[in-house]
């Protein structure tokens, strides 16, 4: 969170940085009407971003907002409402099942949660999305993991001879609702990825999606080699080697950033195949802790849930024996 973006908001409505860094206002057509009706005109410029918006908003149309009574009727009401669902335990889970100790760990390659934060190509992604802020509606617990693309999907634009190409965008980070997660000592967050040789790191941001945290790893750092910091550049890479490096990051690095976060899941909810190595991750841990493997599958099995979104030879990624070999042998 960028403290100077909201420097100029009035006291009596600070708490929009606090709603607008959290994604429960997407949606709230309530606490959406907060952000669009300081300015229809800056709420489209902005890309519906509230964080952009309200960063570039003049200082008179915030004090006229923080003087409206009607504005801070709505106001008042909605971050009310706000405190209450996102510190609460309350939900049609607790009231239905006895919460498990540990949240559900869910792992997707992309999250459909909304435009201001692309890092998402089409349905999978709104699914993990939908699915993200219906478990914070309903309280079941779940945290959730990703990666963030530096440059994020695809962009087309369309020639002036008519044919589609490709235009290659650095995003823009400044705006994004997002956060570090900080270490001990106060700096963000960096976790080794298992099986790399040399060692891959990621840095590790967080969303918050109503009640439920999305972690997303970030691979484009200093501390790793150039070809290693474009492994998560774009989502969905076409190169096979790059891909299996993305589904390892995903699955692999995944599982160790809850441990850095001292999270055990009691399950683990896999949206399609692309977080898959995490089961292998799970049963190696298994086995460390002194279970055989027999032991390990079983109870890994007993504990992974699996959603696929495509379930046809075409959204299913395959890997030759010898790519497998080159990054899983010593694992192995």
């Amino acid at each position: 969170m960028n403290p100077d973006l909201f420097a100029h908001l009035p006291a009596r409505i600070s708490g929009l940085r606090d709603l607008a860094y959290n994604l429960w206002w997407s949606w709230q057509p309530d606490a959406r009407n907060l952000f669009r009706d300081l300015g229809l005109y800056p709420w489209r410029e902005s890309g519906h971003n509230p964080i952009r918006m309200v960063a570039m908003l003049p200082d008179a149309v915030l004090a006229e907002a923080a003087s409206d009574p009607d504005y801070l009727q709505r106001y008042d009401a909605v971050m009310a409402r706000f405190e209450r669902e996102i510190h609460s335990t309350a939900g049609w889970f607790e009231g239905t099942y006895t919460a498990p100790a540990a949240p559900v760990a869910y792992m997707s390659f992309e999250y459909g949660l909304h435009p201001s934060l692309p890092i998402y190509a089409g349905g999978l992604g709104i699914l993990a999305g939908d699915h993200l802020k219906e478990c914070s509606d309903l309280g079941v617990p779940l945290v959730a993991l990703g990666m963030i693309y530096s440059r994020g999907y695809v962009q087309q634009r369309i020639r002036s001879d008519g044919w589609q190409e490709d235009v290659e965008m650095e995003m823009d980070r400044t705006y994004d609702p997002i956060v570090p997660v900080l270490d001990a000592q106060g700096n963000q967050l960096v976790v080794q990825v298992p099986i790399f040789d040399p060692p891959l790191h990621v840095a590790v941001w967080k969303v918050a999606v109503g009640r439920v945290p999305l972690y997303l790893m970030d691979t484009d750092l200093a501390i790793n080699q150039p070809w290693e910091r474009a492994i998560a550049q774009h989502l969905y890479a076409g190169n096979v080697e790059q891909r299996l490096k993305q589904e390892i990051v995903l699955g692999m690095g995944g599982m160790k950033v809850l441990e850095a976060l001292g999270i055990r899941p009691a399950a683990l909810h896999l949206n399609e195949g692309h977080p898959a190595f995490a089961i292998l991750e799970r049963i190696r841990a298994q086995v460390a802790a002194g279970k055989n493997f027999t032991q390990a599958l079983q109870q890994v099995r007993a504990s992974t849930i699996f959603t696929t979104h495509t379930p046809i030879a075409a959204g299913t990624d395959v890997y030759p024996f010898p790519l497998m070999e080159q990054y899983f042998d010593a694992y192995l």
